[in-house]
């Protein structure tokens, strides 16, 4: 399928609505009381500190809504506005956060129905209103939903946008894509629908596997065995690693997907050597902007002296486990939580340890003195890292009574 002419042609039909509807003040403005934290604005004006008692708060200098995720929020919003009557759906999660998921359920924007691992698409009708997310959805579905006739509202975030130009370069030009991500999630789904010949790489180790095969070949059973659901149909490890390009899923950590990139460009050049490297390796900057900033401040964030950190986000949030690995790698004690629900009662908290089941943790808050670092991921509206913070805050002005 020429996904390209696809594109094309959808975002050229009138039900299609890729900039929303006029209304993006009042949205913001609904926002911005739902969402907007006057404390976490006091503590970016003091140099992202505040100290209440015997706590230190010491937030990162980039964190919480992203532009793409703002943009996402704020068309829902409007769509909702714009269309008072019309049933309206999401295809996915318009963004990974479960406060802002709700509220728009709350306003009666209903999700696709999931059945045994599928989408139901039969409930949708002709004339309802479809939101895409954040993370995009793939062509079949986009191809299936206006196919219906129903009316398409695309929240995709134009850093995904631009990773799905890449792999559309890639196939127009027969060479495999490789995708730094993790190949359930919604954007990583959508990625590979518009790629020709893919191969999917979730982190150094599977990559070190495949370039490793480009290199000394191997057991081809074992490798398709390995990666599978993560390749196109008919995927051939012996012949679709001659020409290969590189993409990622955007919240995937900035170095990693960056060492990955390398590795794969050292291996085809040992392989087929300078001169014909362009014509077996191609690669573009697809690292989002906002998730390269938010990682940075992490790392910035993990050289002061914290006695431990929280990282506030959906658990289901890419971005926002990348930046709990951060701090985790650095040793320093750290909690990833989705609301200031999982904090108490008492000095106990419920998180997500990395890659483990929620967890309950008595006592983790240390007696006297302590300094917290916090971050939230791209889908954390504010007010939700305040209400940690005045739990924090609470727990600690009782264990001082």
């Amino acid at each position: 399928m020429d996904t390209k002419a696809f594109k094309r042609s959808l975002q050229q039909s009138e039900n299609y609505h890729r900039k929303g509807f006029g209304h993006q003040e009042e949205a913001m403005g609904v926002m911005n009381s739902e969402y907007q934290s006057s404390l976490i604005t006091e503590i970016r004006n003091n140099n992202y500190r505040i100290t209440r008692g015997d706590v230190t708060i010491r937030l990162a200098e980039a964190f919480g809504f992203c532009w793409g995720v703002e943009r996402a929020v704020a068309m829902s919003y409007e769509t909702r506005q714009h269309f008072p009557s019309q049933r309206i759906w999401l295809t996915n999660e318009v963004i990974h956060n479960p406060s802002v998921n709700q509220r728009l359920r709350e306003m009666k924007v209903e999700f696709i129905p999931v059945i045994e691992g599928q989408k139901d698409f039969s409930v949708v009708e002709g004339n309802d209103v479809v939101i895409l997310p954040a993370f995009g959805a793939s062509v079949s579905e986009m191809q299936l939903l206006n196919d219906k006739g129903c009316t398409i509202v695309d929240t995709t975030c134009p850093w995904v946008a631009k990773v799905w130009n890449s792999v559309e370069k890639h196939k127009k030009r027969s060479y495999t894509s490789i995708i730094h991500g993790k190949y359930k999630h919604e954007e990583t789904v959508a990625t590979s629908s518009f790629a020709g010949t893919y191969l999917i790489v979730l982190n150094m180790e599977q990559a070190e596997y495949v370039c490793n095969y480009i290199l000394n070949g191997g057991d081809k059973q074992e490798f398709l065995a390995k990666f599978k659901k993560a390749y196109s149909a008919g995927f051939d490890p012996d012949v679709d690693l001659e020409r290969i390009g590189i993409a990622n899923q955007t919240t995937m950590l900035k170095s990693e997907t960056e060492e990955i990139g390398k590795l794969f460009e050292r291996t085809m050049l040992k392989k087929f050597g300078p001169t014909v490297l362009n014509e077996h390796f191609m690669s573009f900057n697809t690292i989002c902007d906002a998730t390269q900033e938010r990682q940075d401040a992490m790392f910035d964030l993990v050289k002061e002296e914290l006695d431990l950190m929280v990282v506030v986000g959906g658990f289901n949030s890419s971005n926002t486990t990348h930046l709990q690995e951060i701090p985790i790698n650095e040793g320093i004690v750290s909690y990833h939580i989705d609301s200031a629900s999982r904090i108490g009662p008492g000095n106990r908290i419920e998180h997500k340890p990395l890659l483990k089941d929620l967890e309950v943790k008595e006592n983790w808050l240390p007696d006297g003195k302590v300094v917290i670092g916090v971050t939230s991921g791209a889908s954390t509206p504010d007010i939700v890292v305040e209400q940690v913070l005045e739990k924090i805050f609470e727990i600690k002005a009782l264990a001082a009574v």
